[in-house]
């Protein structure tokens, strides 16, 4: 329910009759045109007042001060209610330093932040500008809206830099897929999202990469980066079939147990199932990863196989090749296993990268996909308050499985 209006005063009735009057308002384009006039002259008040305390004394009062009015700088500054322009008050010796509008200070209506806002929405720069444009009345060229983009490159760079904790106690890699133009040339990239669990059991994403090929050396650096950021542990690391992953982890983490996305694992083999079977075949591997012990699980992996073997012969032989990377899953219970082969966790992101990829069919560059991509993610941490569902029993089973890596 929206908050109750106020009873309007007499002072603000006077305001309103008086402002009725002097502008001759008929339509709410008169009343847009009234308010930037008045924040127009509000403003102007306000840079002489300033100037007034700057100097110590009013116009044309006498006064033993050296320093003293030098004229003014028309300046032109956008608003909320369209472009306008103020005259700046100067002073001989250059020493006012106005504060309602900065020096240098050319926006007074927030514009950066909504341009950003809708950065994150994945909009391109031309689609940005249209909107400002349609909506207050000014340009702002792709330009600007570009270089406005690009002072979060400090910042992205800060982040992706910053320390992270000591110990996760499972880790999530994902890759999302983007089109990205280099020298005209349209190629797909991909973008790494590494997400941890943390002791607390709160989600957050620790890294975003984006591009390079899939190779032991690639993961390998990427592992370090994480290293040298204070990360001393990770119990579990759960990844699709990324090339050179599971060597990587074993270098860099040798004791961290690697687990094969069940959730990926799926979805890889019913590519292979015609739309007619897809259904049948599912609830069969559902069979297998919540099936009570490791020799069940693979008990009927191999009947599974037998079963769809004459029809789809290939689609079952990632999982007898893969077997020592599903496997880990079965020594934990229910809630735990939930956690790591359901893909919450990291999907609620996912859908947040795929809108920016409905948004922008193509980015213009490497460094424009990143930045949509930290302030998408941005947008959706900010979200991100609560711990995971049972929690408690998770990191006490892990503690035990793992005795001595968690903190007491």
């Amino acid at each position: 329910m929206g908050k109750r209006r106020e009873p309007m005063s007499e002072g603000k009735k006077n305001i309103i009759a008086a402002l009725l009057q002097e502008y001759n308002i008929k339509s709410a384009e008169d009343i847009q045109d009234a308010l930037k006039d008045l924040l127009g002259g509000t403003i102007q008040s306000m840079l002489e007042a300033e100037m007034n305390e700057h100097l110590g004394y009013e116009p044309y009062e006498r006064t033993d001060n050296t320093n003293y009015r030098n004229g003014k700088k028309t300046k032109s500054i956008r608003s909320s209610y369209g472009e306008m322009e103020i005259d700046v008050p100067q002073d001989r010796e250059s020493t006012f330093e106005p504060q309602i509008v900065k020096k240098r200070q050319k926006d007074i209506s927030s514009i950066e932040q909504k341009i950003i806002a809708m950065y994150a929405k994945g909009l391109t720069t031309r689609q940005i500008s249209d909107q400002i444009e349609d909506i207050y009345g000014f340009e702002v060229s792709e330009g600007m809206v570009s270089d406005i983009t690009n002072k979060l490159l400090p910042e992205i760079e800060e982040w992706q830099q910053r320390p992270l904790s000591s110990i996760y106690p499972i880790v999530f890699i994902d890759a999302v897929h983007f089109s990205v133009r280099d020298n005209n040339v349209i190629k797909k990239l991909a973008a790494y999202i590494i997400l941890g669990i943390n002791e607390e059991g709160q989600k957050e994403v620790l890294s975003i990469n984006i591009g390079q090929n899939e190779s032991s050396k690639y993961w390998l650096s990427v592992l370090n980066e994480l290293k040298n950021r204070g990360v001393k542990d990770i119990l579990i690391l759960c990844a699709d079939g990324l090339s050179g992953i599971k060597e990587s982890i074993s270098v860099a983490f040798p004791n961290t147990e690697y687990q094969r996305c069940i959730v990926h694992q799926v979805r890889n083999t019913l590519k292979y199932v015609a739309d007619r079977d897809k259904k049948e075949f599912a609830a069969d591997l559902k069979t297998i990863y919540h099936a009570p012990t490791e020799e069940i699980g693979y008990e009927r992996m191999t009947s599974i196989t037998d079963k769809w073997q004459d029809r789809y012969p290939n689609a079952m032989k990632s999982w007898t090749s893969n077997w020592d990377v599903i496997s880990p899953i079965f020594k934990f219970s229910a809630e735990v296993r939930k956690v790591i082969y359901t893909t919450n966790s990291i999907e609620s992101l996912n859908s947040t990268y795929r809108r920016l990829n409905r948004q922008r069919s193509v980015f213009p560059s490497d460094t424009a996909l990143l930045k949509a991509l930290y302030l998408a993610t941005f947008e959706a941490t900010k979200r991100w308050t609560l711990t995971l569902r049972n929690w408690g029993k998770v990191y006490g089973e892990l503690s035990i499985m793992y005795e001595g890596r968690l903190s007491e």
